[in-house]
């Protein structure tokens, strides 16, 4: 089912604020709020961890040669989930190296930079750390520890940030879960802030959205319910 393009949502905003026709409100307004609105949904699917937003690069991403930086890394990194060989293959140059998350200050990370560059076929465990802003300021700074000898193309994967910036009225709604009625009640809410003396969202459709968000956020988890969840290994988490 192709997703509803905010147009559509914009005409049903407009139904309920009793403007047919693009009068009082334009359609740049309603579309600014449903840009913020597709924000504050992004960021509460996202905080879900059940993998909605995951981009898998295999194509930008990797470690030259005796550095200590990550090269290639795409500007909309907002997360990092995993960073692994290219090529895992058993018969793959480094094609077994590990990539373990650390605190820049953790002493494995500490011990890490005092290594001189290690060869890439000894399938070695490396150090990173995410640093800088990131998305949507621009491409974080991921650090890594020991250097290798030789290069090592990588897999890399992220959560993007949300990509509200490019939305028009022509595309379609980038939350799922039926989220139109959400993105709908706070498009109102904050459109209606325009004829209110005190200049602040309507109350009621503020408390339409809160509604809507949280019946959202409750049928979109868990996202897979083929297998019960467990507890594999209790302290698998900090080996």
């Amino acid at each position: 089912m192709a997703a509803t393009l905010i147009s559509s949502i914009i005409t049903d905003a407009r139904v309920e604020l009793k403007e047919t026709t693009a009068r009082f409100w334009t359609d740049a307004e309603l579309l600014a709020h449903a840009k913020k609105c597709v924000n504050d949904l992004w960021g509460a699917m996202v905080d879900l961890n059940q993998e909605h937003y995951i981009t898998v690069d295999e194509t930008l991403v990797s470690l030259a040669a005796n550095t200590s930086t990550l090269t290639g890394v795409p500007t909309d990194v907002f997360r990092v989930l995993l960073i692994e060989p290219r090529d895992t293959t058993s018969t793959a140059s480094g094609g077994g190296t590990l990539f373990v998350p650390r605190k820049f200050n953790h002493p494995d990370f500490i011990n890490a930079r005092q290594l001189t560059a290690l060869d890439v076929t000894t399938n070695p465990v490396l150090c990173y750390t995410v640093t800088q802003a990131g998305s949507p300021v621009g491409a974080p700074t991921i650090r890594v520890a020991p250097q290798l000898s030789g290069a090592l193309l990588l897999r890399f994967v992220y959560v993007p940030g949300p990509a509200s910036a490019a939305l028009t009225t022509a595309s379609g709604n980038p939350i799922p879960g039926e989220s139109d009625n959400a993105l709908m009640a706070w498009m109102i809410a904050y459109a209606r802030s325009k004829e209110r003396e005190d200049r602040s969202p309507d109350p009621a459709w503020l408390t339409i959205y809160a509604t809507e968000k949280q019946s959202l956020l409750t049928r979109m988890t868990p996202r897979q319910t083929q297998e019960t969840e467990h507890v594999a290994d209790l302290f698998q988490s900090y080996l």
